[in-house]
């Protein structure tokens, strides 16, 4: 039996504090499963002179009907703005349904008003009046313990399912929730049940050294909630202003690389084909593929393996898209001494962190070998001074040890493909 469903898509407008009806999205569920997603753009939003494309490749502003069957139907770009695993997880809790019953467009109808990026979601034409009350730093304490209810699948106050509800990527699977402070929104990533380590601490130092290493990362400071430390992510696609809160346009890595989060995707993730891409987007594609080098020597240093599409994104400023600030920087200890390998491709041999690789494409990120060879030395010098760095950041002893391992192992520091 085929079916549809619909839902229109909002749009805060550039600039300003106004909230608009931008399209109308129909996704079609045909009797073998197959689901067909039909977006069109509303004619009075095309009328606006402030109207701005949500994809300027694959949705650019035209008067058509745009098909899409990959991603269930949906719109890469519209699909960031869902909400991430952790809200699914908590929308999935406020309906008591489980993730089969549910199909990706109530997850758009259900996720929060203040989801990432600039868009939302309604059944009717015209948005809903906003309703959005904040959390503060006083009410983290019931938030992180309505959070761990939920991981161990207890039922918690529907108050309390309101304020979880981040539809942000900056996280992940993590429970967090965002929280309003000092005329900024932060993102509140609170401890998990099955956590080997202080992750929000280390989170922190990681971010912290990241930034020493010259990367242009998302601002980060550490909440203590009794024994536990909440990690506060100031919000970049927001900005306070006289009234409420700017939204900019968010897009992930999958999105600019044209892809999805499966295995059968895999083929895609790649740094040099993110570099390609960020020539398209990107409103100055020399300094932001330099940026994206300097991260993924960066995440090759320290280990950080889960730093897939979904962990890169562009923002969408007044002048046009620009690389994000960087954001879940985690170091992840592994046993191999022989091979660290990243989410996505780094070179000509495959995703494999180590110098050879590394160096084996520069010139797709506008680099030459001496330049991308002086970047990679730069940012050794400043990790080999990583422990200070994290003693400073307040990281335990325990784990410093624990994370050691992950810290450039031997392994990087290779300079040619072993065998050859």
């Amino acid at each position: 039996m085929t079916s549809e469903r619909e839902a229109y898509i909002y749009i805060q407008l550039p600039g300003l504090l106004e909230t608009v009806p931008a399209a109308l999205l129909r996704v079609q569920t045909l009797p073998d499963g197959t689901q067909i997603g039909r977006f069109r753009y509303g004619d009075r939003y095309l009328a606006r002179p402030e109207a701005v494309a949500l994809d300027p490749f694959r949705l650019p502003l035209a008067r058509q009907v745009f098909e899409f069957t990959q991603l269930k139907g949906i719109p890469g770009s519209v699909r960031d703005a869902a909400p991430d695993a952790w809200g699914r997880r908590v929308i999935e809790h406020k309906l008591e349904r489980s993730p089969s019953d549910l199909q990706e467009i109530d997850y758009l109808l259900h996720g929060p008003q203040d989801g990432a990026g600039h868009l939302s979601f309604g059944l009717k034409v015209e948005p809903p009046a906003p309703k959005r009350n904040y959390n503060r730093t006083h009410q983290l304490h019931e938030l992180i313990a309505a959070s761990q209810a939920i991981e161990e699948g207890k039922r918690v106050a529907t108050h309390l399912l309101e304020r979880l509800d981040p539809g942000t990527s900056m996280g992940g699977a993590r429970p967090k929730a965002t929280i309003e402070d000092g005329h900024c929104l932060w993102l509140g990533k609170f401890p998990a049940k099955d956590d080997r380590f202080n992750l929000q601490r280390v989170e922190f130092a990681t971010l912290d050294l990241a930034r020493r290493c010259g990367l242009n990362v998302t601002q980060a400071r550490l909440q203590s909630v009794g024994n536990s430390d909440v990690l506060m992510l100031q919000r970049f696609d927001r900005e306070y202003t006289e009234g409420g809160y700017l939204r900019y346009g968010l897009v992930s890595g999958l999105t600019v690389l044209d892809c999805g989060d499966s295995h059968l995707d895999r083929g895609h993730w790649s740094y040099p084909l993110l570099a390609d891409n960020l020539r398209r987007w990107s409103d100055k594609p020399e300094a932001d593929c330099a940026e994206l080098f300097r991260r993924m020597v960066f995440n090759a240093a320290v280990t950080n393996n889960d730093d897939h599409p979904r962990n890169h994104a562009l923002l969408r400023r007044q002048k046009g898209w620009r690389l994000s600030p960087a954001y879940d920087l985690v170091p992840a200890p592994m046993l191999s001494l022989e091979r660290r390998d990243l989410a996505l491709t780094v070179g000509s041999y495959g995703r494999t962190a180590s110098i050879y690789n590394l160096l084996s494409q520069a010139a797709r990120f506008g680099l030459s070998t001496e330049e991308a060879r002086h970047e990679i030395d730069r940012i050794i010098e400043i990790v080999l001074q990583w422990r200070n760095s994290f003693i400073a950041c307040g990281v335990s002893a325990k784990d410093i040890e624990y994370i050691a391992p992950a810290i450039l192992p031997e392994c990087f520091f290779l300079e040619q493909r072993p065998g050859y």
